[in-house]
């Protein structure tokens, strides 16, 4: 049965966008124009299969999997995370994942074409995907650049940062190094992006693959440490109260969120690029497998390696407290140990602790020479989330290997590779959109890509001063969360209940010649979508209740302190998630206001006409081929055939309808 027209918006704008005659003539089925009779250029493609699953993998795998998943598992209950964080990762990351394959592969737009081609007063979701994608990219290579002054220090030994913090590194003057390094980063993007996809995909066979090789020779030699063992189990020990706790649902979901990519419009921008029969429902199925499993391998690996640090902080307390005994002149024989003091190496930490607890807390011992309890379980307690984690604990644990300068250079040239797949993704999700939606841009493409890189560069030197960490926590931290799960939560209204789910399942079907489990049309409508609102709801709750804090350095104290943010800290914060939000809102409003100026007196007398002319997605079918009426139909349409249906493809049998583009953009049609 032919599906009913799609109502369009009230003012009547149309929703255009499906592919030409010469498009759709192509043999690879590539809905895009070709140089020549368009004037404009065509649009790159993917050399392999293989090259963009690496380039889906390597956004999707990032510096979050080495350091964001390892420390909510170690906070949040060990395997009873890993448990809620699964069952999220089906319920609601998977469908919303595939729904942004099966979006950008089908309509082959990037992020701001496919909110439009799907209505005009949507386009604010795709520019709000773009702002935080640049916020994102900011402090992101500011990380990238990180890891290139730690890559170059590694190449010495002793390592330089055995003996941290150093004194009086708190002011605010720029860093000349680590600007250097900034240039580095962004030098080395745009060199990898200046030709699109057709060079950074020849980047993602090594900086998608080169990680996986270092994590696995860690895990090699982590599991060999003395402590790896102690350290793993404390990962998989399930505390299962947890699940009770709002919080760890909120941090879980908010992590199946970002490790997928949600709402960049990266993975849009990604799968646009790919022939419109790809099996994008596998592509959503393998990559987040392989994410999640990545997460749980650098989890092995950080926990092996924190189990090992743990250990010999330990051990050297055991070491210390025995030498404490020894000088003791006199000691009752009741408190007296069985195991030989004078000979440290010989006592085992489980050996201490029985003693201590049975009597290592007298009174006499203490009060002479305050003996202390050596608990490897505390120094697993002390957890370090984000850059703390890759940049001070792990390091400050490979110090303690031998041929530690190796270890260190691989360990920091594989964050350098993780950073660089996840910015080629990010710096895609910005460029593709606006090179899809304005033509002057698509034919400057070298250019919009250097200038982009020179200005990100030029708003990230804010973050080289002295205390550019700081910055760098506040924009990762709220910059990007709640604009991303706003987008997330509008991209799922629009597909589900504007589009309608039904109707984008029969899209998909035609694409992929087999219809989905019709199980995603409720997860998309009800679970999917009831999940982003609580999400936002716990977080917006979270940020009013609780002041916004920040973790700083005290000489004084010589330990890390929490602080408030200072007042104007939270003006920024307001503005930048103002900043972000504000397309959405901006985008209806102008769709609104634009109809309404154009609509004459007689404008809504072609609604009629112009409901006929539902879009669908850009398959190779040739009934899903809006915008193109026969050539052989009278123009009162009295004995030509149906409008909604169409002859044998051939471009003698058709005729493009005419369509009007906004000022300096595209219309949404590829």
């Amino acid at each position: 049965m032919e599906k009913s027209p799609l109502p369009n918006d009230e003012n009547g704008t149309v929703m255009t966008g499906g592919p030409s005659v010469a498009q759709l003539l192509q043999p690879n089925g590539d809905a895009s124009p070709r140089e020549g009779g368009l004037g404009e250029p065509s649009r790159d493609a993917w050399s392999s299969k293989l090259q963009y699953l690496l380039a889906q993998v390597g956004f999707s795998v990032g510096l979050g999997n080495v350091w964001r998943f390892p420390y909510l598992c170690h906070q949040n209950g060990g395997g009873a995370f890993l448990l809620l964080y699964v069952l999220l990762l089906v319920v609601v990351g998977v469908p919303l994942f595939f729904l942004e394959l099966a979006a950008g592969q089908c309509i082959r737009q990037g992020s701001i074409g496919v909110w439009k081609h799907i209505s005009p007063k949507l386009a604010g979701i795709g520019y709000s995907s773009c702002v935080v994608c640049f916020f994102v990219a900011l402090y992101y290579n500011v990380i990238i650049g990180w890891s290139l002054f730690y890559l170059g220090s590694s190449f010495q030994y002793p390592l330089p940062w055995e003996d941290c913090p150093e004194a009086n590194n708190n002011t605010g003057e720029m860093n000349t190094i680590m600007t250097i390094c900034l240039l580095a980063a962004w030098t080395i993007v745009c060199l990898a992006m200046i030709k699109g996809i057709k060079s950074s995909g020849k980047v993602m066979y090594f900086s998608s693959l080169f990680p996986y090789v270092v994590l696995l020779c860690f895990l090699i030699r982590g599991l060999l440490l003395d402590g790896a063992s102690e350290g793993i189990a404390y990962m998989f020990y399930p505390k299962l109260s947890i699940w009770g706790e709002v919080q760890v649902w909120r941090q879980a979901a908010t992590q199946v969120f970002f490790a997928l990519g949600l709402g960049f419009g990266s993975v849009i921008a990604y799968s646009s690029y790919n022939p419109p029969n790809n099996n994008c429902h596998r592509d959503a199925l393998m990559v987040s497998t392989i994410n999640f499993l990545t997460s749980v391998l650098a989890s092995l690996v950080v926990f092996a390696v924190l189990g090992f640090r743990a250990k010999t902080i330990a051990m050297e307390c055991v070491t210390h407290n025995l030498g404490l005994l020894s000088e003791l002149t006199s000691l009752d024989t009741r408190w007296s140990p069985t195991f030989n003091i004078s000979d440290p190496d010989s006592v085992s930490l489980e050996e201490y602790r029985a003693w201590f607890q049975r009597s290592g807390t007298n009174i006499d011992i203490q009060e002479q020479k305050n003996i202390t309890d050596c608990s490897l379980e505390d120094e697993m307690n002390k957890g370090v989330e984000g850059t703390g984690l890759a940049f001070i604990v792990f390091t400050e644990a490979m110090t303690l290997f031998p041929a530690s300068p190796f270890w260190s250079a691989l360990f920091f040239l594989m964050l350098l590779n993780l950073g660089l797949s996840t910015m080629f993704g990010t710096m895609q999700g910005i460029l593709t959109p606006l090179m899809d939606n304005f033509k002057k841009l698509a034919r400057h493409k070298t250019m919009l890509t250097v200038c982009s890189c020179v200005v990100g560069f030029l708003i990230g030197l804010l973050f080289t001063q002295r205390c550019g960490n700081y910055f760098v926590t506040m924009f990762d931290d709220y910059s990007a969360t709640l604009p991303l799960i706003i987008v997330v939560v509008f991209e799922a209204f629009s597909v589900s209940w504007v589009y309608g789910a039904d109707r984008f399942l029969d899209d998909i079907e035609k694409m992929l010649k087999w219809r989905p489990p019709v199980l995603y049309k409720y997860l998309w409508q009800y679970v999917c979508l009831l999940a982003m609102i609580g999400l936002l709801g716990a977080s917006l709750l979270r940020m009013c209740f609780k002041r916004p804090t920040y973790t700083s350095w005290n000489q004084n104290l010589v330990s890390e302190v929490s602080l408030e943010y200072p007042g104007w800290a939270l003006a920024v914060l307001a503005v930048l998630i103002v900043f972000a939000t504000l397309p959405v809102p901006v985008g209806y409003v102008h769709s609104l206001l634009k109809a309404r100026l154009s609509r004459g007196p007689q404008g809504g007398g072609e609604l009629d006409v112009e409901r006929e002319q539902y879009t669908k997605c850009n398959t190779t079918e040739p009934d899903s081929t809006p915008g193109l009426i026969p050539l052989e139909e009278d123009e009162d349409g009295a004995d030509g055939p149906p409008r909604n249906s169409f002859l044998q493809l051939g471009e003698e049998n058709y005729r493009l309808l005419p369509q009007e583009a906004e000022d300096g953009e595209d219309t949404t049609g590829v």
